[in-house]
């Protein structure tokens, strides 16, 4: 892509400035029009350093509505974002329904400096390669409109550029040592751009190559590209995405149906194994923020089957500092306006701490499913990329472990009549609990599905018998210890 392009001269219109300043006028009206019609932009902006990117941005967004977007300047990993998954510092930047984020530099300028500083193998370049195709097809499949530009200069003109800057006292600091180093590796970085590039040139999400030789004409380019793309996204309606079929390695089928929930544990067995348990907890927490390994834990299950308090139970024996909990309830409107697995990037653990969810992005493929607040294409769609999702999470390190609690129909009544007649657990109990007793069946097979669709090796189901409660919490805590312990050997 790169390595074949040709830089040509080019004589600018002596009407350009009408030009730019006319484009400008009708890319803030095309704004308008987008946060009418609720579409999302993702615009990307990569390229050779010095290449202009920055002067070309202010002038680019110059008569746009500031309230709409936000301009995103990715150069520098922080300290925190160092310990969270690769894509977490892009994927909670995405903008809003209705909004754009204009990301100056971005996950192709993190992977090519990583890969070529040798801070990432060659493996973990060619997996972050995926990972990105991923990310970007799950934006477009949700709705959202991915522009993605490159700045592309000479090594003679980068280094003219750098030479000029550096004169000069209150310019020299947009010249970084990484900048020179670049110039002076053009060719190495020329081919891992294009390696990349080429990679990651998707119909859907194609790059645009902007000769930024001439800073005039190069905000022309993107002015008319992002005119082209956005103007191209509102002539034609949504399709409904490719379903995707799964090609991760899947555990053996999970039969609900087969679970043998008369499994019970005697009082003094319970205290002993409960005592037991929280002991090897402490330890393995301890371990596991010393050796920076991620642990989340995700629970669903039937209303009153015990959720709250076997995550009391798996949290009485860790460190208050090194984990949170998170109860997942209704999207709120920042949430809903998003593609839906943002709310979870945004709780995502930092290495060495715990990250429990009472309810999880599997909402999509149960309650949202059957209740419809998401079509059928968003739900067939969301297995393969919750498994993605999941996948991230394995690779960045994390142990991941799901439990479905279960219980038979007739405790769930019992539970339910129990909590409408006690005054202190009646806030436990809603109509909404009521309405969905009646989709029992309905839930069942959406549950029997997503067990099927999702049980990965990375990322596996355990079910918790839950009829008796004591039984399904020193089950629950024994599955971590266990899941903890086989990772830490892994990293040993």
């Amino acid at each position: 892509m790169l390595k074949e392009y040709r830089f040509e001269e080019i004589e600018l219109a002596d009407d350009i400035e009408e030009c730019l300043e006319n484009a400008k006028l009708e890319l803030s009206r095309k704004q308008m029009v987008l946060k009418e019609k609720k579409l999302p932009v993702v615009v990307l902006f990569e390229g050779w350093g010095a290449s202009g990117i920055g002067t070309t941005l202010g002038k680019v967004i110059q008569n746009m509505d500031p309230r709409f977007y936000t301009v995103e300047t990715m150069n520098k990993i922080s300290e925190d974002e160092t310990r969270k998954p690769f894509l977490y510092r892009h994927f909670i930047r995405i903008p809003e329904n209705g909004m754009a984020t204009f990301y100056d530099h971005g996950w192709m300028n993190d992977i090519v400096k990583q890969y070529i500083y040798q801070d990432i193998s060659r493996k973990e370049y060619v997996a972050r390669v995926q990972s990105v195709n991923n990310f970007e097809r799950t934006l477009v499949d949700n709705g959202y409109l991915v522009i993605k530009f490159f700045f592309h200069i000479s090594k003679e003109e980068q280094a003219k550029r750098m030479k000029r800057l550096l004169k000069h006292k209150n310019t020299k600091w947009r010249i970084s040592d990484d900048d020179i180093w670049q110039n002076k590796h053009y060719d190495e970085y020329l081919n891992l751009y294009n390696d990349y590039m080429n990679q990651t040139n998707p119909a859907y999400a194609p790059w645009y190559v902007i000769d930024a030789t001439n800073k005039k004409l190069a905000q022309l380019q993107v002015l008319e590209t992002l005119m082209s793309c956005i103007q191209n996204r509102l002539d034609h309606e949504k399709k409904d995405a490719l379903i995707i079929d799964n090609i991760y390695p899947l555990r053996e089928t999970i039969n609900l149906n087969e679970c043998d929930l008369s499994l019970t544990i005697d009082e003094e067995t319970y205290r002993k194994e409960l005592k037991k348990c929280r002991k090897k907890l402490r330890k393995l927490h301890n371990i596991i923020y010393r050796k920076k390994i991620p642990v989340i834990i995700a629970y669903e299950g039937w209303d009153a089957a015990g959720k709250g308090g076997n995550i009391k139970r798996v949290t009485s024996g860790l460190d208050p500092r090194g984990y949170t909990v998170y109860p997942i309830a209704a999207p709120d409107k920042s949430e809903i306006n998003r593609h839906y697995l943002w709310r979870f990037y945004k709780r995502l653990p930092k290495d060495g701490h715990v990250a429990i969810y009472d309810r999880t992005w599997y909402g999509r493929v149960m309650v949202e499913r059957l209740e419809g607040f998401c079509s059928e294409n968003d739900w067939q769609r969301a297995y393969n990329e919750m498994n993605e999702f999941e996948k991230e999470l394995s690779d960045w390190g994390a142990v991941v472990i799901k439990f479905w609690v279960q219980i038979d129909k007739d405790t769930q009544l019992a539970r339910f009549t129990e909590r409408q007649n006690t005054p202190e657990k009646q806030w436990k109990i809603t109509d909404e609990d009521w309405r969905n007793r009646e989709k029992w069946d309905l839930y069942e097979n959406a549950v029997t599905e997503m067990l099927q669709k999702t049980n990965t090796e990375f990322a596996p189901w355990f079910v918790l018998e839950s009829n008796d409660k004591k039984y399904a919490r020193i089950k629950a805590m024994k599955i971590v210890i266990d899941e903890i312990e086989k990772k830490i050997k892994d990293v040993d």
